[in-house]
């Protein structure tokens, strides 16, 4: 039988100025580089959301740059994951998602939520975070209903749109990997993020909801390395059997599987090795290998054997 799965591949950000030039043709001009890439791939992480609040009018520009089935992923606030560390975070999820996240509408993709180097699992305060975070733009909605009066005149806290929200993370500290943060995630239908960043921090690629989100920072040095062909082609079978509901032989997982069958998985994949400007073109080269063209953000089939 035939298993569609939504597969995106795309790059963390957008405006680097070492790609111009070089990803971006020389004469482009600065406002036209997310037009550009929206057009060679079909996924891009939002990751100024995690240094500030954006306004409603980024997130409408953004919206009217891309194509229509274009998706974006939006990275939660550092404030809340490294400067609050989860601790009274109502008031800046409010915030957060009454900035003009939901202005996104049909175009919004999964929320990641990347958590800093020195912050250690905690069962309880990650269940209670879990357990805040809105699953779909309706709750998303009520929530931005509470957001800070300071942000008076410059929220959007309503979608034309309603469908689930997603959310995905990324630790780095050795103390999640443990079965009993795989058996939250999953408790909790939240993405445990397949995270390459050279063997500087843990590797888990355990399935724990129905998609796959996954980044990469560069697999020998990270933020800088390219991606070679052989390894390319390494991640393009992998990202064949989890988009068909499998999972590699080799997976390194840190609990048992998942169980059960799925007949397919999305699977969203983020290239953030942009120091030496390989980002975008090891995109398009893990792209090509799947099938999905440049311009072109569709579903890609794979057979399955039915297992």
């Amino acid at each position: 039988m035939q298993s569609a799965a939504n597969i995106r591949i795309g790059i963390s950000g957008w405006r680097y100025p070492p790609w111009r030039g070089t990803f971006y043709p020389k004469t482009l001009r600065q406002d036209d580089e997310l037009h550009y890439a929206s057009r060679q791939l079909n996924f891009d992480e939002i990751n100024g959301t995690f240094y500030s609040l954006q306004r409603p009018s980024n997130f409408n520009a953004w919206y009217d740059a891309t194509p229509a089935d274009f998706i974006f992923s939006v990275k939660g606030p550092r404030y809340i994951t490294h400067m609050k560390r989860l601790k009274e975070i109502k008031k800046p999820l409010a915030n957060f998602f009454a900035s003009g996240v939901l202005g996104l509408g049909e175009k919004l993709g999964p929320m990641l939520w990347q958590f800093p180097p020195n912050f250690k699992f905690e069962p309880d305060r990650m269940a209670g975070f879990f357990e805040m975070l809105p699953r779909d733009i309706k709750s998303a909605t009520k929530l931005a209903r509470s957001n800070s009066e300071h942000l008076k005149g410059r929220t959007v806290i309503a979608s034309n749109v309603n469908h689930p929200i997603r959310h995905a993370v990324e630790i780095r500290h050795y103390s999640f990997k443990v079965p009993e943060f795989v058996t939250l995630l999953r408790k909790h239908n939240i993405a445990l993020v397949n995270a390459d960043t050279a063997g500087k921090w843990p590797v888990m690629e355990d399935v724990t909801t129905d998609f796959i989100y996954i980044r990469l920072h560069g697999d020998k040095k990270i933020y800088v390395s390219g991606y070679g062909n052989a390894v390319l082609d390494s991640w393009a079978e992998k990202i064949k059997l989890w988009s068909t509901g499998r999972e590699p032989a080799d997976a390194k997982r840190t609990a048992d599987p998942i169980g059960g069958t799925a007949k397919h998985r999305d699977v969203f994949v983020a290239f953030d090795n942009d120091v030496k400007v390989r980002a975008p073109i090891d995109a398009i080269h893990l792209a090509d290998r799947l099938g999905i063209k440049a311009g072109k953000a569709r579903a890609a089939t794979f057979e399955t054997s039915g297992d």
